[in-house]
């Protein structure tokens, strides 16, 4: 019997991939603190713990509980952007939260750790991305998720605990929290439409990205414990054809049956053009037909329409207020 933990299992990611898991016969135990995700998100099937990866007497005790076989740890703040503004509490929860798993992993003899990284790693390098590519993140997002892809090799070189990690790329799709204000692009302009308001993009929209539907990354996730060949490796996971956030508007407008309404704001410091070449996962996993962003989007449109928004916390306590897009400042509190 496989029993596996899955961190973040109440977010949409978190959501489809223990869906996943629970279809090829694996007991699943959600672990999220539902600070971005919601409970109804959780598949019924599965076991759900409230609570957070930097509670380390918690997670120690779940191991010993369920003496776990697999942990995905899907769990993670990921603003790229604002990371810069919240350094202490980007590291705290991607990377100590993140090791404070792999030490119970460790020492519980856990068989695999999936982690789910991202191409924020690589930084403003070459594209198309690849694996084999030095990462220079760019951001203290991406640099909480280097190290613990680091953790995660000498921890397989000290200790034998065995791996993968995929680094997916803005990935959107149904069950996803369209009330964040600082992520998820698809989602946030899904959300402002809703309230009537433009869609707002930072700089010209030119910056361009390959929108990754769900469904081209979850089975992956769920499935790669299974395959010997993925075993301490790292994969690029995602769509292939890039599009500009001008054209992402305009393809959600069209499926929200809403005006193609924007409003540019100031540019802020991130990488221009970003997507991934996902040769090495076509070669481990196989190759498939791939959800084209137009299809994706409507999908998601529809589940939204029929769920509608629900709304974030504002997030406060931001550390550093310099520079704070101004957007942003509107609707976060500055730490004194």
């Amino acid at each position: 019997m496989s029993v596996s933990l899955v961190t973040g299992g109440a977010g949409f990611m978190g959501s489809h991939v223990s869906e996943h898991l629970l279809k090829a016969g694996h007991e699943v135990v959600v672990l999220d603190d539902l600070s971005g995700g919601f409970l109804d998100n959780v598949p019924l099937a599965a076991d759900f713990v409230e609570g957070s990866v930097l509670d380390h007497e918690l997670l120690s005790r779940l191991f010993e509980k369920y003496h776990f076989t697999h942990v995905y740890h899907l769990a993670a703040y990921a603003a790229e952007g604002l990371s810069h503004y919240i350094k202490r509490f980007n590291y705290q929860n991607n990377l100590i939260g993140s090791v404070n798993l792999i030490n119970e992993a460790v020492n519980h003899n856990v068989k695999c750790f999936v982690f789910t990284s991202s191409i924020a790693v690589y930084g403003a390098g070459q594209t198309p991305l690849a694996e084999d590519m030095i990462p220079l993140p760019e951001d203290s997002y991406g640099i909480a998720k280097f190290a613990v892809e680091r953790e995660l090799r000498v921890s397989r070189e000290m200790f034998g605990l065995e791996y993968v990690i995929f680094r997916p790329h803005n990935v959107y799709g149904e069950k996803q929290n369209i009330g964040d204000r600082y992520r998820n692009v698809v989602g946030i302009f899904m959300n402002q439409l809703l309230k009537g308001e433009p869609m707002t993009i930072f700089g010209d929209g030119m910056q361009q990205r390959a929108f990754t539907h769900i469904d081209d990354v979850a089975p992956l996730i769920a499935e790669s414990v299974n395959i010997p060949a993925a075993r301490n490796e790292i994969f690029n996971v995602g769509a292939d054809v890039p599009y500009t956030v001008n054209d992402l508007a305009r393809f959600v407008a069209e499926a929200m049956g809403k005006e193609c309404r924007i409003k540019y704001l100031d540019p802020r410091k991130e990488v221009k053009v970003a997507f991934s070449d996902h040769s090495k996962a076509e070669r481990v996993f196989g190759t498939g037909e791939k959800v084209a962003l137009p299809d994706g989007v409507r999908s998601m449109a529809e589940w939204v329409t029929q769920h509608g928004a629900r709304e974030s916390n504002v997030f406060e306590n931001i550390e550093i207020g310099k520079n704070l897009p101004p957007s942003w400042a509107a609707v976060t509190k500055v730490r004194a």
